[in-house]
């Protein structure tokens, strides 16, 4: 086995150690910090989502100059971290100082000490595109990245599609569970049957144009309020 096919087998195995099974704030750390400790000169990192409304936002930054980085490639919509949450999948620029693509970046990100970085699309669904970004102090940094960095993208798309699920089966559980208790309020306070009460929150949910398990939180919330004031 040649020197870069063991490379290979070793990340992938570190790989599935770090990326074990857990919330999505946690995934999303644990991809950033292995993408430093085994990624090619990676000094940092963070995951840019683009949302379908066209927002973008940055998750688990493992420095916080990143913080400025990341919103000014939005801001200014340049930078391999705007391109690989938008309309390309691998974006590398090993010398931002002389790429063309980015001068306004580029003479941002100099300055702050970085010199080269990449995109990595992690994931795209009809909510929102996720990239890894890759950021590094070395001139030259990850011009070689694309087969190691497909294969970490790889992984880290399975860990944050299962931890995606559980959040969702989550959300779901909250929602069942504060809408049953808003039923309970409606049903206490009109004298009125669950099934009527049920659609009693529905019309008003319709009526006001407003997600049903939002206008059953703030019904649960008027009626702790309401003990509240009465204790």
């Amino acid at each position: 086995m040649d020197d870069g096919s063991t490379r290979l087998v070793e990340v992938s195995r570190r790989l599935a150690e770090t990326l074990t099974p857990a919330d999505l704030d946690s995934t999303l750390r644990n991809i950033t910090k292995a993408a430093v400790a085994l990624l090619p000169s990676a000094h940092y990192a963070s995951i840019t989502v683009n949302h379908a409304d066209g927002s973008m936002d940055s998750h688990a930054v493992t420095d916080e100059l990143l913080l400025d980085l990341d919103a000014k490639q939005v801001e200014w919509r340049e930078g391999p971290c705007f391109d690989g949450a938008s309309d390309q999948p691998h974006v590398v620029s090993p010398d931002l100082r002389r790429d063309e693509r980015y001068p306004r970046y580029g003479a941002a990100a100099v300055a702050a000490g970085v010199r080269a970085q990449a995109g990595l699309r992690l994931y795209e669904n009809v909510k929102s595109v996720g990239a890894l970004n890759l950021y590094s102090r070395s001139v030259g940094a990850f011009g070689d990245v694309q087969t190691l960095g497909r294969l970490f993208a790889d992984q880290a798309a399975v860990a944050i599609s299962y931890a995606t699920e559980v959040q969702n089966l989550h959300e779901a559980l909250r929602t069942r569970t504060t809408i049953g208790q808003a039923v309970g309020i409606v049903m206490e306070r009109f004298g009125l049957s669950d099934d009527r009460a049920f659609a009693f929150l529905t019309r008003l949910s319709n009526h006001r144009n407003v997600k049903l398990r939002l206008v059953a939180q703030e019904i649960v919330d008027s009626g702790a309020q309401q003990q509240s004031s009465e204790g």
